[in-house]
């Protein structure tokens, strides 16, 4: 079994690397809105996202929920500014998803910005709202974060389940890298990230108990961490977790003794805005995977027989 110990450490060290370079956390305010505004707020959102895992796993030591939470008042108070720059971004593109998505974590974190509210609630009624066209995997993430702020979701979960790759349980060998980003992704919006294992359809959770393990593999072997850490999330969120030992060694050995975790192979060089931008993912799904695989270690040892 693997080790709760190695797992827990990658999540503190991501968490503390994170913490660190928290700057990188930041908007280009004076970027031409027709050449992407919106792209620096995805980093922001996913830090919540992580953040929000980290609270409500409860299995964070208290120096780590502190950074946490100090990663989070910095990202709404200075790089959100106070989520002003999310009204701006909504204003700037009326009927993309971006800000809605980004906000909805912090609200349930308990930041608040009413303007932006009232914006999301008249969106949500606009029928160019959900013509609005993208990958059926992100409309299912989409239909999730509707549910989730009490909205009714358009179209409903159930309707797009099946029209994303792994709803449809395909054949396991042609998956490559985008595909396995969807797959992680529909997997974390069926589960609410991890808080609902047993809404995953158990059509897709035997697939997936089958296959999965495989996976695992491959991308160890091709030393792909961001990919493997997401698939190692997918492991936690399965109904019966295998925590696979040998990738999740593999996985600790890739991260840098100051915490960071490559994306591929060997950390990049380059200006620090650059390595910051290429380093972050990977470092927040370490923390992610360490979050739910240390919660689920430690479930199993609770209810293992004396």
């Amino acid at each position: 079994m693997t080790s709760t110990r190695l797992v827990h450490t990658v999540g503190v060290g991501a968490i503390e690397w994170l913490h660190a370079h928290r700057d990188g956390f930041r908007l280009e305010t004076d970027v031409d809105p027709e050449v992407g505004f919106l792209e620096r707020f995805k980093p922001v959102g996913e830090l919540a996202l992580i953040c929000k895992v980290l609270f409500r796993e409860g299995v964070a030591g208290s120096r780590q929920a502190e950074l946490a939470r100090q990663l989070l008042d910095h990202a709404w108070r200075n790089t959100l500014d106070g989520g002003r720059m999310l009204v701006r971004g909504q204003r700037t593109e009326p009927v993309s998803p971006i800000p809605f998505e980004v906000y909805l974590p912090f609200k349930e974190l308990g930041y608040s910005q009413p303007e932006l509210e009232e914006g999301i609630l008249l969106n949500h009624r606009l029928l160019s709202t959900a013509a609005f066209e993208m990958p059926p995997v992100r409309r299912l993430g989409l239909s999730a974060f509707q549910r989730r702020f009490g909205l009714q979701p358009r179209p409903p979960e159930d309707d797009v389940v099946g029209r994303t790759w792994l709803g449809r349980t395909p054949e396991p060998w042609t998956v490559e890298g985008h595909i396995a980003y969807d797959i992680t992704h529909t997997v974390f919006h069926l589960t609410d990230w991890g808080e609902r294992p047993e809404a995953l359809p158990p059509r897709i959770a035997d697939y997936l108990a089958l296959w999965l393990p495989v996976w695992l593999d491959d991308w160890l072997d091709l030393q792909r961490w961001d990919l493997l850490g997401e698939l190692l999330v997918v492991d936690a969120c399965l109904p019966r977790p295998t925590l696979d030992e040998r990738a999740w060694e593999g996985f600790a050995a890739a991260q840098q003794p100051d915490g960071a975790m490559p994306a591929v192979r060997a950390m990049p060089e380059g200006e620090p805005d650059e390595v910051f931008d290429l380093v972050y993912h990977p470092t927040l799904v370490a923390a992610f995977a360490s979050v739910l695989a240390t919660s689920r270690a430690l479930s199993r040892l609770a209810t293992a027989p004396a």
